[in-house]
């Protein structure tokens, strides 16, 4: 078995970071009540430089905070993007983008998986969130062409939780009320703690460029 995909395709050799990243900016990351990550995004209709810049920017971004996937509504644009760099349960590594992601509904009686999820424009809080076991998004890459990619266990969590965010929602927004106040109160306890961390992250990084290698491997937010 492969044990990197990109764009859902298997690979014999990849980085340690996407190249992408090499070429971006770090851009700063929307919190929880920011009126861009509430409002369904629009549909991605160009596909050219702007948008290979903006891939760019959010794989950069994502490794800074040390996400397992970012939304372009993240970084404060209302576009249907996203990109990922994420594990899934066998330890095998998924990397890439989609614009304009539909997630596709499993059959009937799919299992649900009950367990920790966050959220990088909800910094420091972890909260248990149901989600399929697998999950099966279709859209298309930054030529415009059709893309599928499909996940399993953490990655199908990842590509879900994306697909979330193009639609309007965060993973809050499936919790209990009683449950989005703790998500929220942990919010408020950690957040200082996590953006130390993304700023020594930042500074790690950019020693490292243009090569982008430092001794770490880039870590999911769950």
């Amino acid at each position: 078995m492969p044990r990197v995909f990109v764009q859902g395709s298997p690979v014999g050799h990849y980085p340690r970071h996407a190249p992408e990243a090499g070429r971006g900016a770090v851009r700063r990351i929307t919190e929880v009540g920011e009126e861009v990550l509430h409002k369904p995004c629009r549909d991605v209709t160009e596909f050219g430089p702007d948008l290979a810049a903006l891939i760019d920017d959010m794989f950069l971004t994502m490794y800074v905070a040390e996400g397992a996937g970012l939304a372009a509504n993240q970084v404060g644009v209302g576009l249907r993007l996203f990109v990922y760099d994420c594990l899934d349960d066998d330890g095998i590594r998924h990397v890439g983008h989609i614009a304009n992601p539909v997630l596709e509904s499993g059959p009937a009686g799919r299992r649900l998986i009950d367990e920790g999820e966050g959220c990088l424009s909800a910094p420091g809080a972890v909260m248990a969130v149901p989600r399929p076991e697998r999950a099966l998004v279709r859209g298309q890459d930054k030529h415009g062409a059709p893309l599928a990619v499909e996940g399993t266990g953490y990655f199908a969590r990842c590509l879900a939780h994306e697909t979330d965010h193009t639609d309007g929602y965060i993973y809050l927004d499936r919790l209990a009320k009683r449950e989005k106040k703790d998500a929220l109160r942990q919010m408020a306890d950690r957040r200082d703690e996590v953006y130390a961390r993304r700023t020594a992250r930042a500074a790690e990084l950019s020693r490292a460029r243009p090569g982008l290698t430092p001794s770490a491997p880039p870590c999911s937010d769950r």
